[in-house]
């Protein structure tokens, strides 16, 4: 069985709201920690306290979310777009899709060309991929526009 990612601790709060507030319309009581406890175990964690020290420590992925205008550089190519999909990936990571403005030639063959527009890449905080290529360099980097 495979962990869920861990959503921010805003997002958490909210999901243990709705949760009591659901089992509240089904005629079920629960208290505001009694639903931060049960948000926490559906992580796999002990109980909040330790889901908040697990994650309450860690600085924020900064400046991506879904629907940012980023730009960059995609395999050596120019570009601008949007994130249309985003996930957190453990430890410190999103994984993404990105929709450029214009499709981006990812052939760098003088006769030949391969244009696309989406792609989807693993990023670190800074919008950096680890994948490189050939010469080395990160086969994306972005910043938030």
């Amino acid at each position: 069985m495979t962990t869920p990612a861990i959503p921010s601790l805003d997002a958490l709060k909210q999901q243990a709201k709705r949760l009591r507030a659901g089992l509240d319309e089904d005629g079920d009581f629960l208290t505001h920690s009694e639903s931060l406890e049960l948000v926490a175990k559906q992580y796999g964690f002990r109980d909040w306290n330790t889901l908040h020290a697990a994650i309450g420590n860690r600085p924020p992925i900064k400046r991506f979310q879904l629907g940012s205008r980023v730009k960059g550089r995609y395999l050596g190519q120019d570009f601008t777009g949007e994130i249309i999909a985003i996930r957190s990936m453990p430890p410190d990571h999103l994984r993404i899709v990105l929709k450029f403005d214009e499709p981006v030639d990812v052939v760098t063959f003088d006769s030949f060309s391969a244009y696309r527009s989406r792609v989807s890449v693993t990023v670190n905080r800074e919008g950096v991929t680890a994948e490189k290529t050939s010469d080395g360099a990160p086969q994306l980097v972005m910043e938030a526009l």
